[in-house]
């Protein structure tokens, strides 16, 4: 069933069918609204408390709903200053070193940095560590800054739209790199910092907080924006301000220099909520020490 499920997606219309939901999302007649949202809340089992609407009546479309912000303080940010924070609700996919210069996607399958990347990987490579963040339908779907940092590019690469959960990981060599993506990289205190949002099937949209929505591209050409240190165009956020959102479920990549160690309790398959520790500063000899270690392959992945 598995090897089916993948197969049908190498087939399937992924552009008209995201297309499609997003149009769906968005239709404003009442009744149908009501619907699509009292469903969904019953089949992930939603819960309302924590949003800064508590109405579902109040959310004019599906997607205002589904993309809802939450009450101020419902993510605390870590009490040490100095901590990275997760920048999503989710569960961790794969988290480790960058090895010879490739990510874990799943068990028996690496990918390339520099294709997810589409370049800029300077200071990411030797010694750096990375968190894949999948999204499932059920959580919130805003994106935080997991540091205080200033926006140096943003690259939108297009690409086909897997679906990203564990099974498709497994049976999908390069996955996030062959996904429509969005990648931004920021100067921070400790370093380069690449954010990766990835589409995924039904997910053809994704926003960022200075640029609107970013993808789908109507053209699907891929581009590159520059962003000045200083000025009006500058973009600066600090730690735990909202970076953007997807309208549907997918996944964040982060990519962190040697100077930061991940937290030892991420597994794959562990929930994690914005504003919990995702990295604590680190010392970058030991860093230089993984990366010179050949990859290797976690003893159990995530089955979301």
């Amino acid at each position: 069933m598995e090897r089916l499920f993948v197969g049908l997606q190498y087939i399937l219309p992924h552009h008209l069918i995201s297309r499609l939901v997003g149009w769906l999302t968005r239709i404003r007649w009442a009744p149908f609204k009501r619907a699509f949202i009292a469903g969904f809340r019953r089949h992930y089992r939603i819960d309302l408390s924590e949003a800064s609407e508590s109405d579902p009546e109040a959310y004019p479309t599906f997607n205002a709903f589904f993309t809802r912000s939450l009450r101020e303080h419902a993510r605390p940010m870590p009490a040490d200053p100095d901590e990275m924070a997760c920048p999503v609700d989710g569960v961790v996919s794969q988290a480790g070193a960058v090895r010879a210069g490739t990510l874990l996607q799943a068990k028996g399958h690496h990918y390339d940095l520099d294709a997810l990347l589409g370049g800029g990987t300077e200071g990411l490579k030797a010694g750096a560590v990375f968190a894949t963040l999948y999204l499932a339908p059920s959580n919130y779907h805003r994106i935080h800054m997991p540091v205080a940092g200033r926006l140096v590019s943003m690259r939108y690469e297009p690409g086909r739209l897997f679906s990203v959960n564990d099974t498709t990981a497994r049976h999908v060599p390069g996955l996030f790199s062959r996904n429509e993506r969005v990648a931004c990289i920021f100067e921070t205190a400790r370093g380069p910092l690449a954010m990766v949002l990835v589409g995924a099937l039904n997910v053809g949209n994704i926003e960022t907080v200075w640029a609107g929505q970013v993808a789908p591209d109507r053209w699907r050409r891929g581009h590159v924006t520059d962003y000045p240190g200083t000025g009006e165009s500058g973009v600066s956020l600090e730690r735990g301000e909202e970076l953007g959102r997807f309208n549907m479920g997918s996944t964040v990549i982060v990519i962190a220099p040697d100077s930061w160690t991940l937290d030892p309790s991420l597994a794959p398959g562990r929930p994690v909520r914005v504003g919990q520790t995702l990295a604590l500063p680190s010392d970058p000899e030991a860093g230089d020490r993984l990366a010179a270690e050949p990859p290797q392959e976690p003893t159990r992945t995530a089955d979301t």
